[in-house]
């Protein structure tokens, strides 16, 4: 048992590295406390739920392994190299290819409720 909740705190040690050294995180999680918040004040649909917290989900999970290569490209080889640099590049392009993917969902699910909050106000 102890085992298990080391690894959790191992986890959740993990999450505040991120929080603390990487700024593009910081702004995926305050995009995405906004969107859950959104969602409340929306009151979205039990499917639009699972779709954002997916999405959002999917792009931290994504950006700590963007991260975590990256540390261990910048650990294999400190200094610069045209390889290191295409698996940071590669790496960071599934963040973005992500996140937009996310963007575009929630203009789908958040601009008829936006219109339709306007239009009745």
């Amino acid at each position: 048992m102890r085992e298990r909740l080391k690894s959790f705190r191992d986890a959740i040690n993990g999450l505040k590295i991120l929080l603390v050294e990487e700024h593009n995180a910081r702004i995926h999680f305050i995009v995405a406390l906004f969107v859950l918040i959104s969602g409340f004040f929306f009151k979205i649909s039990l499917i639009e739920w699972m779709i954002v917290i997916l999405s959002s989900g999917f792009v931290i999970a994504l950006e700590i392994i963007n991260t975590s290569l990256e540390n261990i490209a910048d650990f294999v080889s400190p200094d610069k190299h045209d390889k290191i640099k295409k698996i940071k590049d590669l790496s960071a392009a599934a963040v973005l290819v992500v996140a937009i993917t996310s963007f575009v969902i929630g203009l789908i699910i958040f601009i008829p409720k936006v219109i339709r909050f306007y239009l009745e106000f």
